[in-house]
């Protein structure tokens, strides 16, 4: 299921929507289940609820972007006949995660599967609790100590997921997503970071960016990666116009087309202008002609002009002065 349809559904499920929505659009797992042949029968079992989870997900899915169609017409469902039909939809399938585990506590492959189920539903809390019990079954399972820090940056325990994805990184050093989810964490939450490790604002800064930089080491050809690293910079008071411009460079050297690459010189102007470069930021503007780019780009440069009229009132205002 898609980001955006968890999102949704999410929304429908769980009685705090907004923050729902803002959490799943953002999590990244790190977890997989493989549904490799075997003749386990445990496993035959979990592959065959999975599959029905599967196609759950998919019919939700259809529900969703069916009853949006009709509600742009003025028909569909409400929420709530919705959120009833949903959740009827999908007990079958909770019904036999929790019939599977009642009868095979101890496998954490089970446990992971329905903590993913739970996730998609907006129910953290019980996720929660189902990651705890599969850690402690497999307690050097990175992707579990990973997607548990998710769950406890989401639900407030902002210091416990930092000594989480710590313990993920330290099973498995080389996966680069669990570095990107820890370096958005560090940034996010700026004063947990403080408090947690005694350091200042601006350190913070460099520890989210140090993490950033080995997801990058480890994941150089990612552009969603660099990208994302770049716009960081936004964040960061003061503004450090010049690495920010290395890191959208980087991401421009790994932008697969035109509509990539133009969003990146958006991203060039933007810097440039804040940082009073006001010519060099409308010839990255001048190179933006893709349709899909254009909206962003008028609204820089309308705040570029702005910038340019400023100037020239300020100008014109000191020479009077010294006339």
């Amino acid at each position: 299921m898609s980001n955006l349809v968890i999102a949704a559904v999410s929304a429908l499920l769980a009685t705090n929507q907004p923050t729902a929505v803002s959490n799943f659009v953002q999590t990244q797992t790190g977890i997989s289940i493989s549904l490799s042949e075997t003749n386990d029968p445990v496993e035959l079992e979990l592959q065959k609820l999975m599959k029905a989870d599967d196609a759950a997900r998919i019919e939700v899915d259809k529900w969703i972007t069916d009853n949006d169609a009709f509600a742009e017409k003025g028909a569909g469902l409400t929420k709530s006949e919705m959120r009833r039909r949903i959740s009827e939809r999908f007990q079958t399938v909770r019904k036999g995660y929790e019939d599977l585990i009642q009868l095979h506590t101890n496998r954490a492959d089970i446990r992971i599967a329905y903590a993913s189920y739970l996730g998609d539903t907006g129910e953290e809390e019980i996720a929660i609790e189902q990651l705890e019990l599969a850690r402690v079954i497999e307690t050097n399972n990175p992707a579990i100590w990973n997607n548990l820090a998710n769950l406890y940056g989401h639900n407030g325990e902002v210091k416990k997921s930092f000594v989480y994805y710590a313990k993920a990184i330290e099973l498995e050093p080389t996966e680069p997503v669990y570095y990107h989810n820890f370096g958005t964490t560090v940034f996010l939450f700026r004063k947990d970071a403080k408090e947690h490790y005694s350091i200042n604002e601006q350190q913070v800064f460099d520890k989210a960016l140090a993490l950033y930089s080995n997801a990058i080491r480890l994941d150089p050809k990612d552009f969603k990666l660099a990208a994302d690293v770049a716009q960081t910079f936004y964040g960061i008071q003061p503004p450090r116009p010049d690495d920010a411009l290395r890191a959208w460079t980087n991401a421009f050297q790994l932008a697969s087309g035109d509509v990539e690459r133009e969003g990146v010189h958006v991203h060039f102007a933007r810097v440039k202008w804040k940082a009073g470069r006001l010519d060099e930021a409308r010839g990255h503007l001048n190179m933006v002609t893709n349709a899909e780019n254009l909206e962003v780009k008028r609204r820089v440069l309308r705040s570029l002009e702005a910038e340019v009229e400023k100037r020239a009132g300020t100008n014109a205002a000191a020479g009077d002065v010294k006339k």
